[in-house]
């Protein structure tokens, strides 16, 4: 998978989406890849902000293809969460790397954003995140 953003000519430009999202029986599943780093952090929080507005009340953020995160991906994440708990949509994680989950439990994060090790696990906890 392509980087999110890639220099052409001295400007971003999107190549591929690194986010794709389905419907899932009364869940969203947003699967996230690349690197969700400085450089692409605008983009992705621009992007998964754009996925919990929509009619789903649960969405299932899928990080199986996310190759790297650092801590400007962790504010995203951060984000993500505090949007969507205003509008009472509910997110969990699933498919995490052992290196994000441990970013998220030293930040506390691991308490608001629940991680399942699989995305049919994470659809069938249902509202009890």
């Amino acid at each position: 998978m392509t980087s999110p953003l890639e220099a052409a000519g001295g400007e971003c430009v999107a190549v591929e989406s690194p986010v794709d999202a389905s419907v899932s029986g009364m869940c969203r599943v947003v699967r996230v890849g690349g690197e969700m780093d400085y450089e692409s952090a605008p983009f992705f929080r621009a992007r998964l902000l754009a996925e919990i507005a929509q009619d789903e009340r649960r969405v299932v953020l899928d990080l199986s293809a996310m190759a790297f995160c650092d801590s400007a991906g962790l504010n995203v994440l951060a984000e993500i969460w505090r949007e969507a708990h205003v509008t009472g949509v509910v997110v969990v994680l699933a498919c995490v790397a052992p290196s994000l989950r441990r970013m998220l439990s030293i930040t506390g994060l691991s308490d608001v954003l629940p991680a399942y090790a699989t995305v049919a696990e994470a659809e069938a906890a249902g509202g009890r995140s």
